[in-house]
């Protein structure tokens, strides 16, 4: 699985605070970035649940 954060990121956090393993914040571009080019297995659930949730839909999964 690898995931991108696409330039529509409002960076409210909500992907850091379901999953800050995989998700960190930029503070300089005030955007979410990936920790990972391949995300673990243990965390892809969690993935899912962020790019579900994520109001702007800035989350892309490619499986």
């Amino acid at each position: 699985m690898k995931v991108t954060i696409t330039k529509m990121c409002m960076g409210d956090r909500n992907c850091n605070d379901l999953c800050p393993e995989v998700f960190e914040y930029d503070e300089d571009q005030l955007i979410s970035t990936i920790k990972f080019d391949d995300i673990p297995e243990q965390y892809k659930d969690k993935v899912r649940q962020a790019a579900a949730e994520c109001g702007a839909e800035a989350i892309e999964i490619e499986e």
